[in-house]
């Protein structure tokens, strides 16, 4: 396939580098010329900066920006491009929003947390697929099962959920591994010494119920241990964690009290 990309970022990186193992990236669009060429470098791409200059003969756009900045994109890109297959990598944003502007509208989704630095294991990445027609739907399967062993067809409003889900499992668990350096390092403790402790936990909850995995004084209901560790928090005058800790105790409080 002959593919353009739209979008120099993190998730642009990752999709470019491992569909040029199979494609032809022929274009990289984005706000900033040096970033595209940038990654257009390493994948024997063009860079370009302006939607106009896009390839009539492309076979797909991926949008891979920001969600906010989704429905501009596509107002920008369609006049250009208006027989193109076109889809964005949204987990939250409905397939709706392209196709209202562009009839062959989809979604690639990979559920996955990208660093520039870091390589990830596409095999296991989970990639969501969606289109607005069956054939184009075709083509999105083929090209997610040459990167990935777990492709699902799965619904705008199915992805959304699997979005939050994600929010907590990824986003607000890695928050917590940094209120927890935050925590040692006031008392110079080695925050290395909580690695097995925080991928045993990891483990566990892929492979049991994490409800039934759950541990600790909330768990318990041990009032004392909960206090004490709130008055620390005090103490430090970390009255913005000493929240987030009464929040989570009360919600696993009453998942495993009631």
């Amino acid at each position: 396939m002959r593919i353009g990309i739209i979008g120099a970022g993190r998730v642009a990186h990752h999709l470019a580098r491992a569909l040029s193992a199979r494609h032809q990236i022929v274009q990289i669009y984005s706000r900033s010329l040096d970033k595209a060429a940038q990654l257009a470098q390493q994948v024997q791409a063009s860079a370009i900066h302006s939607p106009a200059q896009f390839d009539a003969t492309l076979d797909l756009v991926i949008i891979a920006v920001s969600d906010q900045s989704i429905a501009a994109v596509i107002e920008q890109v369609h006049p250009h491009l208006p027989e193109v297959l076109m889809v964005h990598t949204s987990g939250s944003t409905a397939m709706q929003l392209l196709q209202q502007v562009h009839a062959r509208a989809g979604v690639f989704y990979p559920l996955q947390t990208f660093s520039l630095e870091r390589e990830i294991d596409w095999s296991q990445t989970p990639v969501f697929i969606e289109a607005a027609d069956e054939d184009d739907q075709a083509v999105l399967l083929q090209l997610a099962n040459e990167l990935s062993q777990r492709v699902y067809a799965y619904s705008s409003e199915q992805r959304l959920s699997l979005h939050l889900a994600a929010v907590f499992a990824c986003n607000f668990s890695n928050y917590c591994y940094d209120i927890a350096r935050q925590i040692v390092d006031v008392q110079q403790v080695d925050f290395s010494l909580l690695y097995p402790l925080m991928l045993e936990t990891a483990q566990k909850a892929t492979q049991a119920d994490p409800k039934t995995m759950q541990t600790g004084p909330a768990m318990r209901g041990d009032q004392n241990i909960l206090q004490m560790h709130q008055q620390l928090l005090a103490d430090a005058q970390r009255l913005d964690l000493q929240a987030v800790y009464q929040l989570f105790s009360q919600q696993i409080l009453e998942r495993h009290q009631s």
